[in-house]
């Protein structure tokens, strides 16, 4: 980097990161936002649908974007694209239309942060670091959007509402969009350099086939499995937490810690000479928290205990999951595989939680419980397919 020493770049960049990252965790509060203004949850669901369309359009249409825009400076944009979504939500007073463009505005926002921070980090790192950097990458993020449903429950009880939570969310996605934007051009020629590299970024059918054909496609299905398992815990686990009598801030609060504390602990050396192995781990953890979940009765340490394992589980094994689609991903098709990623991954955390909230509506909650099980232990199979190279 010729204008900005490389630990400032990752110091700033992953700062901005933070500021942005509470705004996932203002989805787990829209069932209690919602319910307030004579919402339900297929109301969330559904929203949520228009924001995984918009997050997917968003992310097959970024590599054309950043062709001509850059990554970073795309990245800046999405954070005023959030600020206005977050604030749409803020004032919704009933489940309008403003409630679906809010949903919208939050799939392209979102979409070009989560998609293009990963693939900036890709660029800008080395094989062998990129286990580290995702996870550090994933850590600020995590707590992000793992602190924004804590501070959310504390200002409604403080008597501000719900609704403040989304406005400050919106304040700190400005900073970080000023953040980045400075980032963009202190680091201009490194980024063009990087660019060039890689080729372009835009999406196509010849790039699509070849990734098709890669080892990478494999880590691709996983994080949509985990990403539905994800949402199917923790998108309505305000709800799953009434039910049981439970304080659902405990379950941030445990999983979040948990989260953080491991993935920084085990940045450094995480996944080993045996990824796969360690992803088969992790997923079978998760796999014993959710049916933890089902089975807790009032216990309030059986609900810590599930949050733990979860965070173990699949907190974890994310990003250990993000590097090996990066690192079996052909070079001259590195960044549309990162996009394919972001692709699968919203499609579970976005596109899922309407399954998730119809099955609440119509059956019930263990009725989710039940099919997010089945799901992570798909995963977990994967996992343990890929690392006796059957797959």
């Amino acid at each position: 980097m010729t204008k900005i020493s490389r630990k400032w770049f990752f110091c700033w960049f992953f700062i901005a990161t933070f500021f942005q990252a509470g705004t996932y965790g203002l989805t787990f509060l829209l069932p209690i936002l919602f319910s307030n203004i004579g919402g339900n949850e297929k109301d969330v669901g559904t929203v949520l649908l228009c924001t995984a369309i918009m997050t997917i359009l968003t992310v097959l249409y970024s590599g054309h974007m950043t062709d001509r825009r850059g990554r970073i400076k795309t990245i800046a944009y999405s954070g005023i694209i959030i600020a206005s979504s977050l604030y749409l939500f803020s004032i919704l007073s009933s489940i309008t239309l403003f409630a679906y463009l809010a949903g919208a505005l939050l799939g392209i926002g979102w979409g070009l942060f989560y998609t293009l921070t990963p693939v900036v980090l890709t660029t800008m790192t080395d094989p062998e670091e990129r286990v580290r950097y995702f996870t550090l990458l994933s850590v600020f993020i995590m707590a992000g959007f793992g602190l924004s449903p804590i501070i959310g429950k504390y200002l409604d009880q403080l008597g501000y509402g719900i609704n403040a939570v989304f406005q400050l969310t919106a304040a700190l996605c400005i900073f970080s969009t000023i953040i980045f934007y400075a980032l963009s051009f202190a680091t201009k020629e490194s980024e063009t350099e990087n660019q060039g590299s890689s080729k372009q970024a835009k999406l196509t059918y010849a790039s699509l086939r070849q990734l098709l054909k890669s080892k990478a496609i494999v880590p691709i299905v996983m994080v949509g499995l985990g990403a539905s398992v994800f949402a199917g815990v923790t998108n309505f686990q305000t709800e799953y937490a009434i039910q049981k009598g439970q304080d659902y801030s405990i379950y941030f609060i445990t999983y979040t810690i948990t989260v953080i504390v491991c993935r920084v602990i085990f940045a450094e050396f995480i996944g080993g000479d045996k990824p796969y192995f360690v992803i088969f781990v992790l997923l079978a953890i998760m796999s014993i928290s959710i049916l933890v979940f089902i089975y807790l009765d009032n216990s309030q340490w059986l609900y810590i205990a599930g949050a733990l394992l979860f965070g173990i589980g699949y907190g974890v094994s994310y990003p250990i999951v993000k590097a090996m689609a990066a690192n079996e991903a052909r070079e001259d098709i590195m960044p549309q595989t990162m996009q394919f990623f972001g692709i699968s991954y919203f499609l579970g955390v976005f596109g899922f939680p309407l399954i998730a909230g119809i099955l609440i509506s119509e059956f019930s909650m263990l009725h989710l419980m039940i099919l997010i099980t089945v799901l992570s232990l798909l995963e977990c199979v994967l996992a343990f397919c890929r690392f006796q190279r059957i797959l």
